[in-house]
């Protein structure tokens, strides 16, 4: 047993050598007194999650997101200025209400654009895949509800077999949508007109 109980301690710290940022089991953790560890990271990583919510507010009034796509704006910007600005799509769409995609890699998130009269009618943000927690992935309809205020709207969406919520904000002349899977997982955010 005291072999099995050595294996379990290495394979933990091990864990937080080689990957600190991948999430531990809380029991592989009690087992190596790290705890508080799990606790400081997910502190830490709400934190994050708030500031990526928060980063979302002002730029929506005149029509922006921030980040990478900062400076494009939804009614202004041309496909030409979105293909300067973040290159070709990994996904091109498929007609003309479709989206262009930008698929989220290396810490860089995931966008998808889409035109009317070849001005970006809509932007989605997908958030980052590596460290999802500290992105929107930390984001819930708690945090958003508590931070933001009661909504402009909220209506249950069909999306194939998939219910999703779609909670929304006014902004200026713009709509701000958080579709989440559930009240955990917030799937992308959306700006549009109104």
């Amino acid at each position: 047993m005291k072999y099995a109980s050595k294996i379990v301690l290495v394979t933990a710290l091990a864990g937080l050598i080689l990957a600190p940022g991948f999430p531990v089991h809380a029991d592989t953790y009690k087992a190596t007194g790290q705890l508080s560890r799990v606790k400081r990271w997910s502190a830490e990583d709400a934190a994050s999650a708030l500031k990526t919510l928060n980063s979302f507010y002002k730029p929506a009034l005149v029509g922006q997101f921030p980040g990478s796509v900062n400076g494009l704006k939804i009614g202004i910007s041309t496909r030409k200025n979105v293909l300067s600005k973040l290159g070709q799509p990994d996904k091109v769409r498929s007609n003309s209400d479709g989206f262009d995609q930008y698929h989220a890699e290396m810490g860089h998130p995931g966008y998808a654009i889409a035109y009317k009269l070849n001005k970006v009618r809509e932007i989605r943000y997908f958030g980052t895949n590596i460290e999802r927690q500290t992105n929107i992935g930390g984001i819930s309809k708690k945090m958003l509800l508590g931070r933001w205020g009661k909504p402009s709207s909220s209506v249950i969406i069909r999306n194939g077999s998939l219910v999703q919520q779609k909670i929304s904000y006014n902004r200026g002349k713009f709509k701000l949508a958080f579709i989440f899977n559930s009240s955990t997982n917030l799937d992308h955010i959306n700006l549009l007109k109104r």
